[in-house]
């Protein structure tokens, strides 16, 4: 024998919320009685416009934090380390201030995290000015300044950086 058929339908029972399927009379007072005699206002509300902003602005924003985290602020705020120190000289006995604390990886000064921080940025940028030296829509001579402007800041920000890091650790790749 062959399996019976079921008749179908139109309308299922789980369709659609809108349905009137409940059968809790309290569900259908409150969707009817407030709104017989309560109308809703008529409103010329405009949706706000949120412009985008600029690419350079992005740019800025995210160097500037970039700056920041690799500066230690955060170690900056929680240590509060003062801005620079000082030592004693053995032979005169005068005071000399000192930017870097030697021998001690991790600890900063306030200048200290600023100035190599500043390194680093810089030799992002010298990094983003050689990509911009590679566009052919630009003209030569504003390439070969762009190129050159990278390359000089790339290489005086891994010189400097280089000789933050031996002053912080004398006997660093020796």
């Amino acid at each position: 024998m062959p399996p019976k058929s079921e008749p179908t339908t139109t309308k299922t029972q789980y369709s659609d919320p809108s349905d009137d399927y409940s059968i809790d009379p309290i569900f259908h007072i409150l969707r009817i009685l407030p709104f017989s005699f309560l109308r809703p206002p008529k409103l010329r509300l405009k949706i706000p416009t949120i412009t985008l902003p600029s690419a350079m602005t992005v740019f800025t924003f995210i160097l500037l934090t970039y700056f920041m985290v690799v500066s230690g602020i955060v170690y900056d705020v929680i240590v509060e380390p003062p801005g620079i120190g000082s030592t004693q000289d053995r032979f005169t006995g005068a005071v000399k201030p000192v930017v870097f604390m030697p021998g001690r990886v991790n600890g900063q000064y306030i200048i200290e995290g600023l100035s190599s921080g500043f390194m680093f940025v810089l030799g992002g940028i010298g990094i983003v000015l050689l990509d911009l030296a590679l566009d052919k829509n630009r003209e030569k001579s504003v390439k070969i300044s762009f190129a050159s402007a990278g390359i000089v800041f790339v290489v005086i920000a891994y010189v400097m950086s280089m000789l933050f890091i031996r002053i912080k650790i004398p006997a660093y790749l020796r």
